[in-house]
């Protein structure tokens, strides 16, 4: 058997410290109520939009929400909780920093640490109670659960003091899958002297194969990504080659949908076209594989600029003002 040539770090000489010890950036304060006021926006096709989402959910379409983890940031928790307790989204995709900052807000109602406080100590990430969330991901592969599923789950029977804030436990409740796309290296849980490579490997590929699966009734659905400018256009790219591979086996088509994108980047020019490679721009994946792409053959898409906290209680409202 071939052994490597090189060394590993030894996790066993970290320090990991409690919670209590930390400084968030994001006390409970900052996250909404249902009712509460929020920062206006206004879009003349925000409409548009939310009549898909509802003519998806009438006829059991894909309802799919892909996002990165500063929409839970934004402090948007109970609308997202609402439209999926409504029906209106029926898939959550984030990435491994979204379940984080969902586990923190449940458990200590805040998240978010300074990294550039944290980083220059060596402390940043090293927080051993979310570092359970390790413990977690070895038993969701263990039980053959999806990582999401698995959190959800967990949150959901906890008796952490603010889980009413947790999207993965209200998903979980509805039977709504949250699916959490990994980057090995990319989470604050990967520093962790408990993190299993294999484990984690193996619940968020099944993640992406419970994702693969939704994809396969997108044809008439809609699909939102909100603030992710990396896994949001990868991973609906390949799970959509995928399924069409299939439905195009049987005489079967996914071309007629919708996708919006929620982002702060400005795009200039048509929307609805490619940028030069000259242009910095091109390589804003939501634009090219969300916006034109993947919806070149009779889909339709939709760009929404502004900030999160503004912008999706507002099409919250626009959906629940048509319904």
């Amino acid at each position: 058997m071939a052994q490597s040539k090189y060394e590993t770090f030894d996790r066993s000489r970290l320090i990991v410290k409690p919670l209590a010890e930390r400084v968030n950036d994001l006390p409970l304060g900052r996250w909404l109520g249902i009712e509460d006021e929020t920062p206006p926006f206004e879009h003349q096709h925000l409409g548009d939009i939310a009549s898909r989402l509802a003519a998806a959910k009438q006829s059991g379409a894909a309802r799919i929400l892909m996002m990165g983890a500063h929409l839970l940031r934004a402090g948007v928790n109970r609308h997202i909780i609402d439209l999926v307790e409504r029906g209106y989204i029926d898939h959550i995709a984030m990435n491994g920093a979204g379940a984080i900052h969902d586990y923190e807000i449940a458990r200590i109602g805040a998240t978010t640490e300074s990294v550039a406080r944290y980083i220059k100590s060596g402390e940043f990430g090293l927080w051993r109670e979310t570092g359970e969330l390790n413990d977690w991901i070895v038993e969701a592969a263990s039980l053959q659960l999806g990582l999401g599923e698995n959190v959800g789950r967990r949150i959901d029977a906890s008796d952490y003091p603010h889980k009413d804030l947790s999207v993965l436990a209200a998903a979980y409740r509805n039977n709504t899958p949250v699916t959490i796309h990994v980057g090995i290296g990319y989470d604050i849980l990967h520093e962790h002297p408990n993190c299993d490579g294999a484990a984690l490997g193996a619940a968020s590929y099944r993640d992406f194969l419970i994702f693969a699966k939704t994809m396969e009734r997108l044809e008439g659905g809609a699909m939102l990504s909100f603030g992710s400018a990396i896994m949001a256009p990868e991973v609906y790219l390949k799970a959509l080659a995928m399924s069409r591979n299939v439905a195009h086996q049987h005489g079967a088509q996914i071309r007629n949908f919708a996708t919006a994108v929620f982002d702060m980047v400005p795009i200039g020019g048509d929307i609805h076209k490619e940028l030069p490679k000259s242009d910095p721009g091109y390589y804003f994946r939501p634009h090219k594989t969300i916006l034109v792409r993947t919806v070149a053959e009779g889909g339709e898409s939709f760009y929404f600029c502004g900030d999160h906290r503004a912008t999706f209680p507002a099409l919250r409202s626009k959906i629940l003002s048509q319904s």
